[in-house]
């Protein structure tokens, strides 16, 4: 009997240290949060982070703080973050692609994926719109037409989404495009330089452009996806596929990220939160529906898995294109053989 009560005590003694272990300890932030957008208002990156930033407010008990920081790809407020203090305060949000690939075009030099603790909410898919002048029916003949050089697509750079988009849709057609990229200050600018008639057309991300294509703005004639796009309260946007029938799709997915090198703590309070009101997020899942993205929250491993096609893709389409200076397998990127 002594024998069993003894046992009993030292399980609730162990108990009670295990609860004030620092392995379980939880990340009380003291001060805001600011979490850099390297695009500029209004852009896709910058429309569900504010959706995301109230959540994150309400789970960790402090105030989040979204600020833009644009210029060079997006790279100018990513290399902002990464040499901030590594105290768990400055994050970045961005597509995951992104952050995975500046080194390789040599606009942050040294970095990789494995610089961030990754924390994934939506995936987005570019969409090919045209101003409502223009006389393009349809995808096809817009892509005839974009053989010659009288097309116009504004987009957010060569390093954005658009930009992205774009270069793939050439390297399809073998580089017998014509059409040439004009190139703004982040998404929102592309897009309405397409609305406005300053450009002609457009392949920025389609959360960018529901609301002018709900306008009459825009007409959206193909989505970079082999399916169609379905959108609230918008006609369904016909696949890229029903055209180019044998190019690649890769889901493009965004997140917030946190450069390592802070407690630990830090990481492990961010996850559940982002579990707990994230995940499970009606505004977000709102948001999603309204704007044509893909619901698609994840953290850690498994956030990085599902991500890592269209990091490889993006990759090694840089090499392909010609636009790395350092190669992929430099920074844990195998490209696939040809």
């Amino acid at each position: 009997m002594k024998k069993r009560q003894s046992l009993t005590a030292l399980a609730s003694m162990m108990g009670l240290f295990l609860a004030a272990s620092p392995a379980l300890a939880e990340w009380k932030p003291d001060k805001p949060i600011n979490i850099i957008v390297p695009w500029s208002a209004g852009g896709s990156t910058d429309q569900v982070t504010r959706v995301v930033a109230p959540l994150l407010e309400k789970g960790l008990g402090t105030k989040i703080v979204v600020v833009n920081q644009s210029g060079a790809s997006g790279s100018i407020g990513t290399k902002a973050a990464l040499d901030a203090p590594r105290d768990g305060y400055t994050w970045t949000a961005n597509a995951i692609a992104n952050n995975a690939t500046y080194a390789i075009t040599g606009l942050i030099e040294n970095t990789s994926i494995e610089d961030y603790e990754i924390y994934l909410h939506i995936a987005n898919v570019p969409v090919v719109s045209v101003n409502t002048d223009a006389p393009y029916a349809d995808f096809g003949e817009l892509l005839e037409a974009m053989k010659g050089s009288d097309v116009t697509v504004g987009t957010a750079g060569v390093n954005s989404s658009g930009g992205m988009a774009l270069a793939a849709i050439k390297e399809e057609v073998s580089g017998e495009l014509g059409a040439r990229m004009v190139t703004y200050d982040g998404g929102n600018p592309a897009v309405l330089a397409a609305a406005s008639g300053e450009v002609v057309a457009t392949t920025q991300l389609a959360t960018e452009q529901t609301e002018m294509i709900r306008a009459g703005k825009l007409r959206a004639l193909a989505v970079l996806s082999d399916q169609p796009l379905v959108v609230e309260g918008l006609d369904s946007i016909p696949p890229i596929t029903d055209w180019l029938p044998e190019m690649p799709i890769a889901a493009d997915y965004f997140g917030v990220f946190i450069p390592v090198g802070a407690p630990q703590e830090v990481y492990d309070t961010v996850a559940k939160v982002w579990e707990e009101h994230v995940m499970t997020s009606p505004e977000l899942q709102s948001y999603a529906s309204d704007r044509g993205a893909v619901f698609a929250p994840s953290y850690g491993e498994k956030a990085l898995e599902v991500a890592m096609p269209v990091v490889i893709a993006e990759a090694c389409a840089r090499v392909t294109r010609g636009e790395a200076i350092v190669d992929p397998s430099d920074i844990g990127i195998e490209c696939p053989a040809e």
